[in-house]
Parts: structure tokens; C-alpha cells; sequence
């Protein structure tokens, strides 16, 4: 009776646990947030830099402040009245990377190498550690004097003696072919 009583309160117990941790409010409070984040609308117009896409769906800056303001209504005039530093920034309110920028090479490769080397390091130790206490000794056969033994053997036994091991042997001078 009671080990009926224990199962229905566990059962219980785990109902409302997995609905309590379902819920998006013990979700937030796990990770410290007290309301929810805004998900992103993939519909929407979104930036991204790409070598392939050279123009994006939308600019890299939407909202202007006054400078950038000023600066819109600047470029709607001559070009020559502008300068160098002006045009730059014109071109940083649509873009956050030049091409040079986005072809500048990463440095993920070392990551992929020290984790490369990292994981050849513990297998190594791994294959080690079995070698020297997981694996028996290695049998008595491996020997170089069983070896020798055996090899006399098959010649005495004249095994395959017309294509194979027999027929590298000069069985009147006692030595190889």
C-alpha cells in the first residue's frame, strides 16, 4: 500500500515538475531574465555581410542621429563638395565592412588545430595507459627464439614448398635463396 501511495505522489511530483519547468516563466528565471527577449522576424529585411550578396537587404545603420542626418542630405549634392572622410562615412551608414575587411583571413584555424592536438594528446595518453595496464604481456610466441623455432619448422615441414616459404630455402646448403 504504501509503495502504491509513494508511486502516485512521485508521479505527481514529476508532473508538475516538467510542467513548472515548461513553462516560459521558470525558463526566464533560470537564466536571469525577468522578461521576455524579443525574437527576431525573419521576414523582415535583415543585414549581413557577405562577399556573394554585395548588396544587402537593408542598411547597416537604420536609425540616424543628426550628424548622419546632416551627412544624407550632404550627399544628395555634388560629390566633389565632399570630402574623403565624409565619404567614408556615407559608406559606414550602409555598410559595416569594406571587402578587404570581410576577405581579412580569421584565426579559427588555430582553434582547430590546438583542438586537433589536444585530442591526439589524449589519445595518445588513453593508448598508453592501455597498453601498460589493460593489455596482458605479450605472449611468449613473439619471442625472437620461438620465432626461430618455428620458422625451422615449417622448413622441416616443407610447407608450400613450390611457390611459398619453403621455396626460398636451399635445403642442401641450409641457408636462403
Amino acid at each position: 500500500m504504501l509503495h502504491l501511495t509513494t508511486g502516485r505522489v512521485g508521479c505527481l511530483l514529476s508532473k508538475q515538475a516538467v510542467v513548472a519547468l515548461t513553462s516560459s516563466g521558470a525558463r526566464m528565471s533560470i537564466h536571469g531574465h525577468h522578461e521576455v527577449s524579443d525574437s527576431v522576424d525573419m521576414s523582415q529585411p535583415m543585414y549581413w555581410d557577405r562577399l556573394d550578396t554585395p548588396l544587402p537587404d537593408r542598411p547597416w545603420k537604420d536609425v540616424l542621429d543628426s550628424t548622419d542626418k546632416s551627412l544624407k542630405q550632404k550627399e544628395k549634392g555634388p560629390w566633389t563638395a565632399l570630402s574623403k572622410e565624409e565619404k567614408i562615412a556615407l559608406y559606414r551608414l550602409k555598410f559595416n565592412h569594406t571587402y578587404p575587411e570581410m576577405k581579412r583571413p580569421s584565426h579559427g584555424w588555430k582553434t582547430v588545430i590546438g583542438g586537433m592536438f589536444i585530442f591526439f594528446g589524449i589519445t595518445g595518453l588513453v593508448v598508453f595507459w592501455q597498453g601498460h595496464y589493460v593489455y596482458p604481456p605479450q605472449p611468449h610466441t613473439f619471442g625472437e627464439e620461438w620465432q626461430a623455432k618455428q620458422i625451422q619448422r615449417m622448413l622441416d615441414m616443407r610447407v608450400n614448398p613450390i611457390e611459398g616459404f619453403s621455396a626460398q630455402w636451399d635445403y642442401k646448403n641450409k641457408q636462403w635463396k
